[in-house]
Protein backbone atom coordinates (compact mmCIF):
# COMPACT_ATOMS: atom_id res chain seq x y z
CA UNK A 1 0.00 0.00 0.00
CA UNK A 2 1.12 3.56 -0.54
CA UNK A 3 1.21 6.60 1.68
CA UNK A 4 -0.12 9.97 0.65
CA UNK A 5 3.24 10.99 -0.79
CA UNK A 6 3.34 7.95 -3.05
CA UNK A 7 5.85 6.03 -0.90
CA UNK A 8 5.25 2.52 0.34
CA UNK A 9 4.32 3.77 3.80
CA UNK A 10 3.11 6.94 5.46
CA UNK A 11 5.80 9.05 7.07
CA UNK A 12 5.81 10.00 10.75
CA UNK A 13 3.81 13.19 11.19
CA UNK A 14 1.44 12.56 8.26
CA UNK A 15 -2.26 12.86 9.06
CA UNK A 16 -4.70 10.12 8.07
CA UNK A 17 -8.20 8.93 9.00
CA UNK A 18 -8.94 5.94 11.24
CA UNK A 19 -12.50 4.93 10.36
CA UNK A 20 -15.11 2.28 11.16
CA UNK A 21 -18.08 1.25 9.05
CA UNK A 22 -21.41 0.60 10.72
CA UNK A 23 -22.01 -3.07 11.39
CA UNK A 24 -23.73 -4.63 8.43
CA UNK A 25 -23.33 -1.37 6.50
CA UNK A 26 -20.89 0.19 4.04
CA UNK A 27 -21.40 3.63 5.61
CA UNK A 28 -18.71 5.10 7.83
CA UNK A 29 -20.07 6.00 11.27
CA UNK A 30 -16.83 6.56 13.20
CA UNK A 31 -14.01 8.75 11.90
CA UNK A 32 -10.95 9.86 13.88
CA UNK A 33 -8.22 12.03 12.36
CA UNK A 34 -4.86 10.78 13.60
CA UNK A 35 -1.14 11.42 13.16
CA UNK A 36 1.16 8.66 11.95
CA UNK A 37 3.80 7.65 14.48
CA UNK A 38 5.25 4.66 12.64
CA UNK A 39 4.22 2.80 9.51
CA UNK A 40 6.11 -0.35 8.47
CA UNK A 41 5.31 -3.77 7.07
CA UNK A 42 4.89 -4.98 10.66
CA UNK A 43 3.04 -2.15 12.38
CA UNK A 44 0.96 0.98 11.93
CA UNK A 45 1.09 3.25 14.99
CA UNK A 46 -0.98 6.45 15.13
CA UNK A 47 -1.69 9.14 17.72
CA UNK A 48 -5.14 10.59 18.37
CA UNK A 49 -4.47 13.89 20.12
CA UNK A 50 -6.60 15.43 22.86
CA UNK A 51 -9.19 17.81 21.41
CA UNK A 52 -9.38 16.03 18.04
CA UNK A 53 -12.74 16.56 16.33
CA UNK A 54 -14.19 13.14 15.51
CA UNK A 55 -17.37 11.63 14.13
CA UNK A 56 -19.27 9.11 16.22
CA UNK A 57 -22.70 7.45 16.16
CA UNK A 58 -25.56 8.76 18.26
CA UNK A 59 -29.26 8.05 18.52
CA UNK A 60 -31.44 9.98 16.09
CA UNK A 61 -32.31 12.55 18.76
CA UNK A 62 -28.63 13.08 19.60
CA UNK A 63 -28.60 10.95 22.75
CA UNK A 64 -25.29 9.11 23.28
CA UNK A 65 -25.56 5.49 22.16
CA UNK A 66 -24.52 4.05 25.52
CA UNK A 67 -27.37 5.88 27.25
CA UNK A 68 -29.81 3.63 25.39
CA UNK A 69 -30.79 0.36 27.13
CA UNK A 70 -28.90 -2.59 25.71
CA UNK A 71 -32.09 -4.29 24.51
CA UNK A 72 -32.76 -1.49 21.99
CA UNK A 73 -29.28 -0.06 21.56
CA UNK A 74 -28.76 -1.61 18.14
CA UNK A 75 -32.30 -1.23 16.79
CA UNK A 76 -33.07 2.41 17.65
CA UNK A 77 -32.60 4.87 14.75
CA UNK A 78 -29.16 6.46 14.61
CA UNK A 79 -27.29 9.37 13.13
CA UNK A 80 -23.73 10.65 13.36
CA UNK A 81 -22.50 13.63 15.35
CA UNK A 82 -19.26 15.56 15.64
CA UNK A 83 -17.53 15.76 19.00
CA UNK A 84 -14.05 16.54 20.27
CA UNK A 85 -12.05 13.82 22.00
CA UNK A 86 -12.01 14.82 25.64
CA UNK A 87 -9.52 12.27 26.89
CA UNK A 88 -5.76 12.55 27.26
CA UNK A 89 -5.05 11.11 23.82
CA UNK A 90 -4.78 7.55 22.52
CA UNK A 91 -1.91 5.70 20.86
CA UNK A 92 -3.30 3.06 18.48
CA UNK A 93 -1.25 0.11 17.24
CA UNK A 94 -2.32 -2.25 14.46
CA UNK A 95 -0.48 -5.11 12.80
CA UNK A 96 -1.49 -5.98 9.21
CA UNK A 97 -3.90 -8.91 9.14
CA UNK A 98 -4.71 -8.91 12.86
CA UNK A 99 -8.41 -8.91 13.76
CA UNK A 100 -7.76 -6.38 16.52
CA UNK A 101 -5.82 -3.24 17.34
CA UNK A 102 -4.20 -2.32 20.65
CA UNK A 103 -4.74 1.13 22.18
CA UNK A 104 -2.76 2.74 24.98
CA UNK A 105 -4.35 5.11 27.50
CA UNK A 106 -2.71 7.44 30.00
CA UNK A 107 -3.94 9.51 32.92
CA UNK A 108 -3.03 13.18 33.27
CA UNK A 109 0.71 13.63 33.69
CA UNK A 110 1.43 10.64 31.43
CA UNK A 111 0.71 8.06 34.11
CA UNK A 112 0.12 4.91 32.07
CA UNK A 113 -3.34 3.46 32.69
CA UNK A 114 -3.92 0.42 30.47
CA UNK A 115 -3.89 -1.26 27.10
CA UNK A 116 -7.22 -1.81 25.35
CA UNK A 117 -7.65 -4.52 22.71
CA UNK A 118 -10.34 -3.56 20.20
CA UNK A 119 -11.63 -6.58 18.27
CA UNK A 120 -12.30 -5.51 14.67
CA UNK A 121 -12.01 -6.43 11.00
CA UNK A 122 -8.43 -6.47 9.67
CA UNK A 123 -7.86 -3.00 8.28
CA UNK A 124 -8.57 -2.00 4.70
CA UNK A 125 -5.86 0.46 3.78
CA UNK A 126 -6.55 3.27 1.32
CA UNK A 127 -4.85 6.50 0.28
CA UNK A 128 -6.40 8.58 3.07
CA UNK A 129 -6.24 6.14 5.95
CA UNK A 130 -7.63 2.82 7.14
CA UNK A 131 -11.16 1.40 7.41
CA UNK A 132 -12.46 -1.39 9.61
CA UNK A 133 -15.61 -2.64 11.35
CA UNK A 134 -15.86 -2.86 15.12
CA UNK A 135 -16.66 -6.29 16.54
CA UNK A 136 -18.06 -5.20 19.93
CA UNK A 137 -15.88 -7.49 22.08
CA UNK A 138 -12.86 -5.89 23.77
CA UNK A 139 -10.14 -6.73 26.28
CA UNK A 140 -8.64 -4.50 28.98
CA UNK A 141 -5.00 -5.21 29.87
CA UNK A 142 -3.58 -3.69 33.06
CA UNK A 143 0.05 -2.74 33.72
CA UNK A 144 0.38 -5.79 36.00
CA UNK A 145 -0.39 -7.96 32.92
CA UNK A 146 -3.81 -9.03 34.21
CA UNK A 147 -6.67 -8.75 31.73
CA UNK A 148 -10.45 -9.03 31.44
CA UNK A 149 -13.08 -9.31 28.73
CA UNK A 150 -15.20 -6.23 28.07
CA UNK A 151 -18.58 -5.80 26.35
CA UNK A 152 -19.43 -9.48 26.07
CA UNK A 153 -23.07 -8.45 26.57
CA UNK A 154 -22.85 -6.08 23.60
CA UNK A 155 -21.58 -8.85 21.35
CA UNK A 156 -24.46 -11.09 22.41
CA UNK A 157 -27.00 -8.31 21.85
CA UNK A 158 -25.52 -7.51 18.43
CA UNK A 159 -26.11 -11.13 17.46
CA UNK A 160 -29.67 -10.98 18.80
CA UNK A 161 -30.31 -7.79 16.82
CA UNK A 162 -29.04 -9.43 13.62
CA UNK A 163 -25.96 -7.26 13.23
CA UNK A 164 -23.70 -10.29 13.39
CA UNK A 165 -24.34 -13.93 12.52
CA UNK A 166 -23.30 -16.76 14.82
CA UNK A 167 -20.51 -17.90 12.50
CA UNK A 168 -18.98 -14.44 12.45
CA UNK A 169 -19.41 -14.19 16.22
CA UNK A 170 -17.46 -17.45 16.58
CA UNK A 171 -14.65 -15.96 14.48
CA UNK A 172 -14.65 -12.85 16.66
CA UNK A 173 -14.38 -14.93 19.83
CA UNK A 174 -11.59 -16.99 18.25
CA UNK A 175 -9.72 -13.80 17.38
CA UNK A 176 -10.18 -12.70 20.98
CA UNK A 177 -8.57 -15.93 22.19
CA UNK A 178 -5.66 -15.33 19.82
CA UNK A 179 -5.25 -11.85 21.28
CA UNK A 180 -5.31 -13.35 24.78
CA UNK A 181 -2.49 -15.72 23.79
CA UNK A 182 -0.37 -12.74 22.81
CA UNK A 183 -1.12 -11.14 26.17
CA UNK A 184 -0.21 -14.35 27.99
CA UNK A 185 3.11 -14.53 26.12
CA UNK A 186 3.60 -10.80 26.66
CA UNK A 187 4.46 -10.45 23.00
CA UNK A 188 4.40 -7.31 20.86
CA UNK A 189 3.22 -4.64 21.40
CA UNK A 190 3.15 -5.16 25.18
CA UNK A 191 6.86 -5.90 25.44
CA UNK A 192 7.93 -3.03 23.19
CA UNK A 193 7.95 -0.18 25.69
CA UNK A 194 5.25 1.93 24.05
CA UNK A 195 4.13 3.10 27.50
CA UNK A 196 7.14 5.42 27.49
CA UNK A 197 6.37 6.89 24.07
CA UNK A 198 5.45 10.57 23.79
CA UNK A 199 4.09 12.55 20.79
CA UNK A 200 6.19 15.13 19.00
CA UNK A 201 5.10 18.47 20.53
CA UNK A 202 5.35 20.07 17.07
CA UNK A 203 2.52 17.95 15.70
CA UNK A 204 -0.70 19.95 15.22
CA UNK A 205 -4.06 18.47 16.11
CA UNK A 206 -5.42 17.03 12.83
CA UNK A 207 -8.57 18.59 11.42
CA UNK A 208 -11.65 16.60 10.49
CA UNK A 209 -12.09 17.03 6.71
CA UNK A 210 -15.47 17.94 5.25
CA UNK A 211 -15.41 14.73 3.17
CA UNK A 212 -14.57 12.46 6.13
CA UNK A 213 -17.03 9.84 4.84
CA UNK A 214 -15.76 9.75 1.28
CA UNK A 215 -15.42 6.47 -0.60
CA UNK A 216 -11.85 5.20 -0.19
CA UNK A 217 -9.56 6.05 -3.07
CA UNK A 218 -7.69 2.91 -4.17
CA UNK A 219 -4.01 2.43 -3.48
CA UNK A 220 -1.47 0.35 -5.32
CA UNK A 221 -0.06 -2.76 -3.68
Amino acid sequence: MTGSAGSEHWAPGEQILWRYRGNGSSDVHICRPVTVVRDTDELLAVWMAPGTECVKPALADGTPVHHEPLATRYTSPRTTVRARWSGTGVLKLARPGDAWSVWLFWEQGWQFRNWYVNLEEPHLRWSGGIDSEDHFLDIAVRPDRSWQWLDEDELEQACTAGLMGEEKARRVRAAGLEAVEVIGDWGPPYCDGWEGWRPDPRWPVPELPADWNRTPAPTSA
